[in-house]
């Protein structure tokens, strides 16, 4: 596990979120000629890998962007989603996430506790105070399961009002024939998602609608100095 340090690499990697996103969960991706998933953010992020030393293949990757190359990539990746205006006041020392996947044959947990411990080191190397992402939960053929789960979400771990955001093509919550149902058990929070909510992660407002993905999308913010101290003892020392 480290950042990729070559164009090769970060292909590599490029390719596997293709292999995720395009080919197994059916996004609309603008290089899916290619085979891979690419966007303008890639080139001023750090890619962290996950490489399976039996056969050399990447079976796990994350991107980061600091927020001191934020200008440099016209803003986070976020704000292309959300109005995060609130968020200036954040100041400088914020990371953004994103772009988290693995390897079908390798969902057993151990490449995403290395995932973890990879964004633990990067977050010790880079002083961040801030760790902010874009979750996304399938809304698939049932979009009243993710009205769901996204309204259960928002309830038990909502941002302070100074961390709101606003979506500019928001995912509707307000269907009267789901207005009161709770999140069945089929609709199960994400692991990532799930991850980042254990730690202490708060979520900063109404999803938006991603249809590239097919996602309903929250924002959600992790306050290092606030994280929960046992998921920051064990992704720290891990680090």
């Amino acid at each position: 596990m480290r950042i990729a340090s070559s164009t090769r690499e970060i292909l590599d990697a490029q390719r596997l979120r293709y292999r995720v996103f395009g080919e197994e969960l059916g996004a609309t991706l603008p290089h899916a000629a290619f085979g891979i998933d690419r966007d303008r953010f890639d080139r001023w992020c750090d890619h962290l890998i996950v490489r399976d030393d039996t056969n050399g293949q990447i079976v796990g990757t994350y991107r980061m962007l600091p927020s001191t190359r934020m200008a440099s990539a016209g803003g986070f990746y976020s704000d292309t989603e959300f109005d995060t205006r609130r968020l200036q006041a954040l100041g400088g020392q914020v990371i953004e996430v994103g772009r988290a996947c693995i390897d079908p044959a390798h969902r057993n947990g151990a490449v995403l506790g290395m995932l973890w411990a990879g964004l633990g080191r990067y977050i010790k190397a880079n002083k961040a105070k801030y760790v902010i992402g874009c979750a996304s939960i399938p809304v698939g053929p049932d979009p009243a399961a993710a009205r769901a789960l996204c309204r259960q979400v928002l309830a038990d771990h909502p941002a302070p009002s100074a961390w709101r955001v606003s979506p500019y093509r928001p995912f509707p919550l307000d269907d009267p024939a789901t207005a009161d149902a709770i999140a069945p058990a089929s609709a199960s929070i994400p692991p990532l998602l799930k991850g980042y909510l254990r730690m202490g992660a708060k979520v900063c407002g109404a999803p938006a609608w991603d249809p590239q993905f097919g996602t309903a999308d929250l924002l959600i913010l992790l306050s290092v100095a606030d994280m929960d101290s046992r998921y920051a003892a064990r992704l720290f020392r891990a680090a």
